[in-house]
């Protein structure tokens, strides 16, 4: 069973608009509202590829009560921490041929008791899982180092812990005694962790900057290439990973299904080939579709077989078939 922790969650609401009119009334036609934030998107891909999967986080009040719905709704196990502020909405206008304006609230502000409550159900959960996935802001209350305590409790059980953050609470979590098994930074969050500029088509440069301090004691490295795949160091083993030409329809969630795919071929014990294959799947999977963090599992196994993992010698851009 893979664990998914979600600190922040949301209600996700979109609104479709042929335009969005300034200082005036708009009047979507649809609305849909959805159990979001990036650990539940993570969570979502994994039950949708039926593999065991419970989603754990804090949430409050009637927001929270209609996540849980709608969890339940779906079949997708959860234990949340509940608080009685109230869970955050997260709003996404979508407008004029592909511009997506977003309204993102700060959510909670979480006090001392209910991170002990968080943290003393997070040990409980700890004990039934294989692994552990941890994805997206922090809320309010909650220090930087929040993610780096939760990963050492996962450590003193002996779970590794697959991480998806940015700024100062990834920053945290490298500085911290334990790391995390897996990080995957974008292009922006690598820059930050070293100070200086990344190139993502600069694979050997690249290369050098996976094996800064900053980085030694993290196990896997995936950095995105977007449509051009993935870079991954895992431990001193270098891959470049590509994919396919899809049709993208809604490019929003790929990082948050690919670590599912990571978490799913992990958690499965399954060899590094086969590991970065399956996350890429599942990437690609979710941009093919309208819904954020879905996948429609009847097409793993045709874009499985279409991704390419390529050894990267050390301190060269070639590749070793």
């Amino acid at each position: 069973m893979i664990l998914t922790v979600t600190m922040n969650p949301s209600i996700d609401i979109s609104y479709p608009l042929a335009h969005l009119a300034i200082d005036t009334t708009n009047r979507p036609k649809t609305t849909t509202k959805t159990a979001g934030g990036k650990g539940l998107n993570v969570t979502r891909v994994i039950h949708l590829l039926k593999h065991p999967v419970v989603a754990t986080g804090i949430v409050g009040g009637n927001f929270g009560r209609f996540i849980e719905e709608q969890l339940d709704a779906d079949g997708i196990a959860h234990h949340f921490t509940h608080i009685d502020q109230e869970t955050r909405n997260s709003i996404a206008i979508l407008h004029d041929g592909g511009q997506q304006t977003e309204v993102l609230e700060a959510g909670p502000t979480i006090n001392a008791a209910e991170q002990a409550d968080f943290i003393a159900a997070f040990d409980q959960l700890l004990v039934g899982c294989d692994l552990v996935t941890m994805s997206g802001s922090l809320p309010q209350g909650l220090t930087p180092d929040f993610y780096a305590t939760l990963i050492a409790h996962a450590a003193n059980a002996g779970k590794k812990v697959l991480l998806d953050s940015s700024g100062a609470s990834l920053q945290a979590a490298l500085q911290a005694d334990v790391k995390p098994w897996l990080i995957k930074p974008n292009e922006t969050e690598l820059a930050g962790l070293l100070g200086e500029p990344v190139d993502k088509t600069d694979l050997v440069r690249l290369q050098k900057q996976l094996t800064h301090p900053v980085l030694a004691a993290v196990e896997w490295i995936v950095v995105s290439l977007g449509k051009d795949g993935a870079f991954v160091r895992h431990q001193e083993q270098f891959y470049h990973v590509t994919i396919p030409t899809i049709q993208v329809v809604n490019p929003v969630g790929s990082g948050d299904a690919t670590l599912a795919g990571l978490a799913m071929a992990l958690a499965a014990h399954q060899d590094d080939t086969a590991v970065l294959k399956t996350a890429m799947t599942t990437g690609m999977l979710n941009t093919m579709q309208a819904r954020t963090g879905w996948v429609d599992a009847a097409q793993f196994d045709p874009y499985f077989s279409q991704v390419h993992v390529a050894t990267v010698k050390r301190g060269s851009a070639y590749v070793n078939d």
